[in-house]
């Protein structure tokens, strides 16, 4: 059995070093996945698996042969880490060569050099599901002490993916309010310059600008920049 590097609580105690403000979504499954290969024991490469509504792609993975038997299943639409995914129950395959509920995908693992593999539901957030995917170069390389630190090490993990994605989602709802309200203040100066120029009302602005928008097919934050710029241009000139 392939040992660990790093012991299970000193590889959770690290995870939840990881500052939310300094990695990004795909920094903390990455490291999720490596932390995973480094402690838990029998383990010699690890992907994670995530799936929203019926599609399913592989987040992070540690070696290339992992990530392709991870695709694998995701074009077959069957295999461990879907049904991990879906169930968020711990499936053990620990011997490919008699495998007999994916025999087509055990069989391509076993040929590919995989003898043993471990995936275990990772609820995340919202619409939002995963696994943890633990391969092995030897058959029945995960034992009891093996799956209950790899459950172990999964919960931790499934509340650091949680809280990333919600941190994720914040950041990127606050930088979508930023711009628009960027684009009201650009579409604000627009329409003032308008009325001051045609003495009309903010409707009549607002409508024009629209038009212009359409007949030169920008968007009309775009038309409001650009007249905005022209407009500072000639009061410097």
């Amino acid at each position: 059995m392939t040992q660990p590097t790093m012991d299970p609580a000193d590889a959770m105690a690290e995870l939840g070093r990881v500052r939310l403000d300094e990695v990004s979504l795909d920094d903390m499954l990455l490291r999720i996945a490596e932390l995973a290969k480094e402690s838990i024991p029998g383990t010699t490469e690890v992907t994670v698996t995530l799936v929203r509504g019926r599609v399913g792609w592989t987040g992070a993975f540690t070696g290339e042969l992992a990530r392709q038997l991870d695709e694998w299943q995701y074009e077959q639409n069957r295999g461990p880490c879907l049904d991990a995914s879906a169930s968020g129950d711990t499936i053990s395959v620990p011997d490919m060569a008699v495998e007999e509920r994916w025999p087509a995908w055990a069989e391509t693992a076993r040929a590919a050099g995989v003898r043993s593999s471990l995936s275990i539901g990772l609820p995340i957030q919202g619409s939002v599901v995963g696994a943890l995917n633990v391969y092995s170069d030897s058959a029945h390389a995960f034992d009891l002490s093996s799956i209950a630190s790899a459950q172990g090490f999964a919960a931790y993990a499934a509340v650091a993916l949680a809280n990333a994605h919600l941190y994720e989602n914040a950041a990127t709802q606050a930088a979508q309010m930023q711009e628009a309200m960027r684009s009201r203040a650009v579409i604000e100066q627009a329409k003032g310059i308008i009325m001051g120029g045609r003495r009309c009302s903010p409707e009549e602005a607002f409508a024009l600008l629209s038009k212009i928008s359409q007949d030169t097919n920008r968007k009309v934050r775009e038309v409001a920049e650009t007249l905005v710029a022209q407009a500072a241009e000639k009061t410097q000139g």
